[in-house]
């Protein structure tokens, strides 16, 4: 756990998002003193607190839902006060529910609307300065790139496109041409250049892109470099770190043997077994009333059974039957499997609804107290595809390693897709899953999920 959240999540977002809750809290606390009385606050002090608390936590997690936490390409202060204004708006809704709920946690409304101006205010400013820092990238950490090849393009595109990366490329070091374009980053020849290089002298990270080490490794400037106390990391470690996931193309048997991580750990199991049963139990008896409506809506559209079973392969490589509803046609696969499509003609008009906002997955907890399944793993797939993709994507079959998900990192991070290609660029984000596996990021998972479905992102 301590990895994945010091590597997906850098130092400065999370100072940004922790600086952002107490901008709000300070600024309703601050206010409810201003119009009562520090006499009062002393008496008192966890009632203004709470209250404080309460308006913080609901307009973060409108902020979340709203993706304005995302910030990987800043938009427009315009752009940003409109989102806010709309994130802040079910904000509002939320608290009236709560202040209905629960009245002692009211705050009056002369006072909740000037602590709304004071919270946007003070807001805006905070996002403009954060803002700033981004686009002049203060505070980035500067690496070197050693490579010219397809690793090092990646990783230069990674950096460019995600301002939040937290770093800069100082230089690309290597002898032939680049294999893209590097017209904004200079070229050393090799790194000894690096010591005739003032402006060098802040660098802190070397980074080894290289796409064929044999022969072109610079080991002697490497080792000189590490023992003058500079950082030096794999290529495909530093990918990882920055992206979420693996990348798979590159990565060699040796790099996943060695690598850290890939053991789950049999605590770790037990609770995110323990979970998953009280998950499953407590979701199917809530969503009973959904579950009954949705099988008259079904029943009374189209012929043919109401849940639909279908082969999936498990943990371990292990055949079993999902259980969905019926979103297609009965006759969908007369012809044989073949890989969903956007806006699919075989699925009905209810079909669409309930896979836009995920009812068909709710059988799937019988699968998850039957011990198939998790909430939380790869998304299994069916025998068929499985076959075809162990012989075309390298290390397809270490999907199978964990148990199944209703939900995964892929599912949340990529959207959705039903191609080969699509299948290895989610096998880079299942394969980072596996290798991260822990309730910390089992949780995340399921919160960002909840927000995918809320707003109907990546579902067919």
């Amino acid at each position: 756990m301590p990895t994945f959240f010091n590597k997906y999540h850098p130092v400065r977002k999370i100072f940004f998002f922790l600086g952002e809750g107490v901008l709000i809290f300070s600024s309703v606390l601050g206010i409810l003193i201003v119009f009562s009385s520090w006499d009062s606050f002393l008496v008192t002090p966890s009632e203004y607190t709470l209250r404080s608390m309460t308006v913080t936590l609901v307009f973060q997690l409108s902020l979340y839902f709203y993706d304005l936490y995302d910030l990987r390409k800043p938009g427009t202060t315009t752009d940003t006060f409109i989102r806010m204004m709309q994130a802040f708006g079910v904000g509002c809704i939320v608290l009236a529910l709560l202040y209905t709920l629960f009245p002692s946690i009211i705050i009056s409304t002369f006072i909740f609307w000037a602590c709304y101006l004071i919270i946007c205010a003070s807001l805006l400013a905070w996002r403009s300065l954060y803002y700033l820092v981004l686009e002049k990238k203060l505070f980035a950490s500067e690496i070197l790139i050693v490579g010219m090849g397809e690793m090092a393009e990646k990783i230069a595109t990674e950096i460019k496109n995600n301002r939040e990366s937290g770093f800069v490329i100082a230089a690309l070091v290597g002898s032939g041409p680049p294999t893209f374009d590097h017209a904004d980053i200079p070229v050393l020849a090799n790194l000894a250049e690096m010591n005739n290089e003032p402006r060098l002298s802040s660098v802190e990270r070397i980074v080894v892109a290289l796409d064929d080490r044999r022969g072109t490794m610079p080991i002697a400037e490497l080792l000189h470099n590490k023992l003058r106390g500079l950082l030096i990391e794999d290529g495909i470690s530093f990918y990882e770190a920055i992206t979420g996931k693996i990348l798979v193309e590159k990565v060699n048997p040796a790099w996943l043997i060695f690598s850290e991580g890939f053991d789950c750990g049999r605590m770790t199991y037990l609770i995110k077994r323990l979970l998953d049963l009280s998950l499953a139990v407590v979701g199917l008896c809530l969503s009973l009333p959904i579950t009954l409506i949705t099988a008259i809506l079904i029943k009374l559209e189209s012929p043919g059974p109401i849940f639909y079973r279908q082969e999936r392969v498990g943990e371990r490589g292990k055949v079993f039957s999902i259980i969905k509803f019926r979103s297609m046609r009965q006759d969908a696969e007369k012809n044989g499997a073949v890989w969903a499509k956007k806006n699919d003609s075989r699925v009905t008009r209810v079909g669409g609804f309930i896979r836009k906002v995920r009812i068909d997955e709710i059988p799937q907890m019988w699968n998850v107290i039957r011990g198939q399944m998790s909430f939380v793993g790869p998304r299994p797939e069916r025998p068929v595809f499985v076959e075809q993709l162990v012989e075309k994507l390298p290390y397809y079959s270490l999907r199978h390693a964990a148990k199944p998900g209703i939900t995964g990192w892929a599912q949340v991070c990529y959207p959705y897709g039903a191609s080969e290609e699509d299948a290895l660029r989610k096998l880079e984000y299942d394969l980072y899953y596996i290798k991260h596996q822990s309730i910390f990021i089992d949780l995340l998972i399921i919160f960002r999920t909840i927000k995918t479905v809320l707003f109907q992102k990546g579902s067919r």
